[in-house]
C-alpha cells in the first residue's frame, strides 16, 4: 500500500477509503498512460474532463443542487490524494480541477440562471471555466486590481488585462475579478472590486499568449486582455463591489487544496524513490542497503506525515466551520517545505535516472515550485499569519 493509501485507510472513512481507490485507479487507466504526451502538447484534452466527470470524480465537493457529486472539502481532498497515488500530478490536478476555483462563487452566489449557465456543464465536464485575478502589475494584493467594469446599460465595459491564468487558453468563460468602482486609487482598499463572468468569444476578450512554464507543463497558463468588453450585467457574480470578500472566502479552500498538492506530491516521490532504493543496486547491493539511504527515506517519510496530519486537522476544523484563515496559511507552508524537500531527495535518490525529462520524479520536482508561489506567496501568508496571530 502507498504511503497516502496507508495513511487514509488508517484515518479515513470507509467510504473515503473506496473514493480515494476509485480515483487512483480512475488515473491508472485514463491518465497516467497519456500523462507525457499531454504535457509535451502543453494542455490537457477537452475530452479529458467528461471522462472524468462520467467517472463521477469531477464534481466531487460540489453540492448535488447545482449538478455536483456531493461530499465536502475533505471529499475532495481525498480524490487529490488517489489522483497523485496513480500518477497524476501538479499540472494534470491545477488544470483538470481549475472548476475548483472558478465556480464556488457562482455556486454560493445562488442565482439559478448563472449556475445552469455554467456550473452544471462545467461539473458535467461539457465546459471549462478559468478565474482571472493576478494582473501584470501584482500578484497576490487583490485589492490593487487595475481592471475596470463600467456599467453601460444593460452591459459592463471591461478593460484591462490578466496574467498567469490557469486553464485561460481553453476555458469557456472566465470568473474575472474587476473594478467596478472606479479606476485603481493606491491606498484605497478593496472596495469597488466585483467578480464577472466573461465569456470565451466575446469581442474585445483575448487570450494574448500562451506562457511557457517551469513546471505544470500540462496545464495551460494564458495573459488575457480586455478592450472595451462588453459584458451582460447578468454575468455580475453576487453584488457589485462584494469581489474582494467573495474572492477571500475562498483562500482558505485554494490553500488548504495547494496544501494537499504538496504532501500528495511529496508522498509519490517518497513512493517511487523508496520502490527504486529496493530495485537499483551499487557495488553488489541495493540501495536500501546503506543505513544513509533507509535514513534518508524516513526523514522523507517524517515530513509527509506531518504535513498531512496538519492539512487534514486544518480541512476538518473549516468543514466544522471553525476560522482557519491563519491555519490553512501554515499547513500551506508546511506541506510546500514537504513538497520542495521529499522531491528534492527523490530526484537524488534517483541520481541521473531522476534528473531526465519525463521520469516522473523530475516532473514532481519541476511541478511543486509554483506551491510557494500560487495561492499567495510564502512570503505574503507568513506575514498574514503574523498578524492574525498577534505577532506583528
Amino acid at each position: 500500500m502507498s504511503t497516502l493509501g496507508a495513511a487514509v485507510a488508517f484515518t479515513g472513512t470507509p467510504e473515503r477509503t473506496a473514493l480515494r481507490e476509485a480515483a487512483t485507479a480512475f488515473t491508472r487507466r485514463s491518465v497516467a498512460p497519456h500523462l507525457q504526451e499531454w504535457e509535451d502538447a502543453g494542455a490537457l484534452p477537452r475530452e479529458l474532463h467528461a471522462t472524468t466527470a462520467q467517472a463521477g470524480l469531477l464534481g466531487v465537493g460540489f453540492a448535488e443542487e447545482v449538478g455536483g457529486d456531493g461530499g465536502d472539502l475533505l471529499d475532495s481532498l481525498t480524490v487529490t490524494e488517489g489522483i497523485f497515488d496513480g500518477g497524476g500530478s501538479g499540472g494534470l490536478v491545477a488544470s483538470l480541477f481549475t472548476h475548483g476555483i472558478a465556480l464556488p462563487h457562482i455556486a454560493a452566489a445562488g442565482d439559478a440562471d448563472q449556475v445552469d449557465r455554467f456550473v452544471r456543464p462545467t461539473l458535467a465536464g461539457r465546459t471549462i471555466g478559468s478565474l482571472a485575478i493576478t494582473e501584470p502589475d501584482g500578484g497576490s494584493d487583490v485589492a490593487s486590481i487595475r481592471t475596470t467594469a463600467r456599467r453601460d446599460g444593460d452591459h459592463y465595459v471591461v478593460d484591462g488585462a490578466k496574467t498567469y491564468i490557469t486553464s485561460g487558453t481553453r476555458a469557456d468563460f472566465v470568473t474575472t475579478a474587476v473594478r467596478t468602482g472606479g479606476a485603481y486609487e493606491p491606498g484605497r482598499g478593496h472596495g469597488g472590486v466585483s467578480l464577472l463572468v466573461v465569456e470565451a468569444g466575446t469581442p474585445g476578450f483575448t487570450v494574448d499568449r500562451r506562457l511557457t512554464k517551469m513546471g505544470w507543463h500540462c496545464s495551460d497558463t494564458a495573459q488575457l486582455s480586455f478592450d472595451g468588453c462588453r459584458v451582460p450585467a447578468a454575468n455580475l457574480v453576487g453584488e457589485e463591489g462584494s469581489g474582494f470578500v467573495q474572492i477571500a472566502q475562498q483562500f482558505v479552500v485554494e490553500r488548504i487544496g495547494l496544501a494537499v498538492q504538496g504532501y500528495a506530491a511529496a508522498a509519490r516521490a517518497l513512493d517511487l524513490a523508496a520502490a527504486w532504493c529496493h530495485e537499483r543496486e551499487t557495488f553488489g547491493k541495493p540501495l536500501a542497503a546503506r543505513q544513509v539511504v533507509r535514513h534518508k527515506l524516513v526523514e522523507m517519510r517524517r515530513q509527509v506525515e506531518v504535513a498531512r496530519t496538519y492539512t487534514h486537522a486544518v480541512a476538518a476544523r473549516h468543514v466544522a466551520g471553525e476560522q482557519v484563515v491563519a491555519e490553512a496559511c501554515l499547513a500551506k507552508e508546511t506541506a510546500v517545505r514537504t513538497a520542495e524537500s521529499v522531491c528534492h531527495e527523490a530526484v537524488q535518490l534517483f541520481g541521473g535516472a531522476g534528473y531526465m525529462h519525463g521520469s516522473e520524479v523530475e516532473r514532481h520536482y519541476r511541478d511543486v515550485r509554483l506551491l510557494g508561489i500560487g495561492g499567495g506567496a510564502n512570503e505574503v501568508l507568513a506575514d498574514l499569519s503574523a498578524r492574525l496571530l498577534g505577532y506583528a
